[in-house]
């Protein structure tokens, strides 16, 4: 092989193959001609594929409609046939809405929502405020629970437009949201950033004021935020006041 008049040796031309490799050279002929100079068309990036986006038009529009639906369909976030399904409990007309994130591993074993330890301070707190179980609608975000307990991307927002229309169905003059989860999925705030004030979730029937408070499992670790959440439950009083 020669380099102009000069010769050039096998060993100097895998020398220099194997630097233009190492450049990220890896076709020294194409059968193609290709104008170097012209930019390349942009293919757009493949997204992943993702389950349809819920349509809230899809959903039941009367309240015992969707309800029953909750209980029945097989379409909802988690579904499995092995696993509990717990629906929302209490009266719909009481003017308050309370929602959790989904069902703690107690929940399913009992077989309602805020159960056990947890459920026992929620029952404290609400008797604080003047309420109970009777007199306050209480629902999760996913009437199922996940098998490591936490909501991906894709399904908090599925759950988020099933609440929305739910929400909306109840009407409540206030909503009630515990934990970081339901904050950050009808909000799009981490619960740190959103407790102390109110906020609007909007809904189809209009929107619907919420607050953000501390959930029970978490105070029961933290008993010192104890007084945060006593704070925002006198917001809520204030607000369900006529």
């Amino acid at each position: 092989m020669e380099r102009g008049d000069q010769p050039y040796s096998p060993a100097a031309a895998a020398s220099a193959l194997l630097w233009w490799l190492e450049a990220g050279v890896d076709v020294i002929v194409d059968e193609t001609p290709r104008d170097w100079l012209r930019p390349q068309p942009k293919v757009a990036p493949q997204s992943p594929s993702t389950a349809p986006e819920p349509r809230q038009d899809a959903f039941p529009d009367q309240l015992d409609l969707f309800q029953a639906w909750l209980r029945d369909s097989d379409t909802l976030a988690f579904a499995s046939p092995s696993s509990p399904r717990l629906c929302p409990s209490g009266d719909p007309t009481s003017g308050l809405m309370i929602m959790i994130d989904m069902p703690a591993t107690e929940d399913c074993r009992d077989g309602t929502l805020l159960a056990g330890e947890a459920g026992r301070l929620f029952d404290r707190m609400m008797a604080a405020i003047g309420r109970d179980r009777a007199s306050l609608y209480l629902a999760a975000l996913s009437c199922f629970r996940s098998p490591d307990g936490r909501f991906t991307s894709e399904t908090a927002h599925r759950c988020a437009t099933l609440a929305r229309h739910h929400i909306g169905l109840a009407s409540p003059k206030a909503l009630l949201l515990f934990g970081d989860a339901c904050s950050k999925a009808l909000l799009g705030l981490p619960m740190a950033r959103a407790r102390g004030r109110w906020h609007e979730i909007d809904t189809h029937a209009g929107p619907i004021r919420a607050l953000v408070t501390i959930s029970p499992s978490y105070l029961l670790d933290q008993p010192s935020a104890k007084g945060l959440a006593w704070a925002d439950l006198q917001m809520l009083v204030e607000g369900l006041k006529p």
